[in-house]
């Protein structure tokens, strides 16, 4: 298969999974997955451009939390709030205290329960109260905040998708995309994720990529247990690791000590 035939259906499943952004869809297989996971970081870069946009261009016409809580909701629209389900899902399984197959059919229900609901609130309420703090910065200092927690969140993808971690379930956004990712394209991505955090924290270019590192620990230490209780990934994992990854930056980023 040519280089740039895998690489441009890679990036065309990337986008579509990522965003909703109008896309035709394109050839979907391992091979492409694959890819996908692994540019996961640049279309969340891409993304955190255009949330750190909505958030400076409101803060100069409404009060800093209003242009928060409008761009954390504009994150959910451009990706269809599938992060967010995935972390509702896997946090009801979790609370549950049941493990493999009885864990996994609680994440197939529609409904959200209690201890979903409660991840929500606290991961919306936190990102709303970050970004709130990021729109007083200075706009190079908000922008390198948000788009390395919206690019350190999809890493959180290529981390879980990563060799050796399998999938919960032998169909399923999981199923295609579990090894795919091989240990250069993730030493690679860290790096990239970790370049615009040095620019996150005026005066202390070392707090962003400390944020990021913590992010990625928790993200390790939560697929692990995961990995346990539920004997592998789903896309519901994947979408928690999203959430998770994003909120420990943003926390990390606003910190002062």
């Amino acid at each position: 298969m040519p280089a740039e035939s895998r690489l441009g259906a890679g990036l065309r499943l990337a986008v579509t999974t990522f965003t909703t952004a109008p896309v035709r869809p394109g050839r979907v297989d391992r091979a492409a997955a694959g890819t996908a996971m692994a540019v996961a970081p640049l279309v969340g870069a891409v993304l955190g451009v255009v949330l750190g946009g909505v958030l400076l261009g409101l803060a100069t016409v409404a009060p800093p939390l209003v242009a928060a809580v409008v761009t954390v909701g504009c994150g959910a629209l451009l990706t269809r709030g599938l992060h967010l389900d995935g972390l509702a899902d896997t946090v009801d399984a979790l609370g549950s205290y049941r493990r493999g197959p009885a864990a996994l059919e609680i994440m197939k229900k529609p409904d959200v329960g209690p201890f979903g609901v409660a991840a929500l609130v606290l991961v919306l309420l936190a990102q709303s109260a970050v970004l709130a703090e990021l729109a007083a910065r200075s706009w190079p200092a908000a922008l390198a905040a948000v788009v390395t927690a919206t690019a350190a969140g999809r890493f959180g993808v290529t981390l879980a998708c990563r060799r050796g971690v399998p999938a919960a379930r032998p169909e399923g956004l999981g199923a295609l995309v579990a090894g795919t990712v091989g240990p250069v394209a993730v030493a690679v991505g860290a790096v990239a994720v970790a370049l615009p955090a040095l620019a996150a924290v005026p005066g202390r270019p070392w707090q962003g990529p400390l944020a990021v590192a913590v992010a990625l620990a928790a993200v390790l230490l939560l697929l692990r247990h995961l990995v346990r209780r539920l004997g592998g990934i789903t896309g519901d994992v994947l979408g928690a690791n999203v959430e998770v990854a994003t909120t420990v930056v943003y926390l990390g980023v606003v910190l002062s000590g």
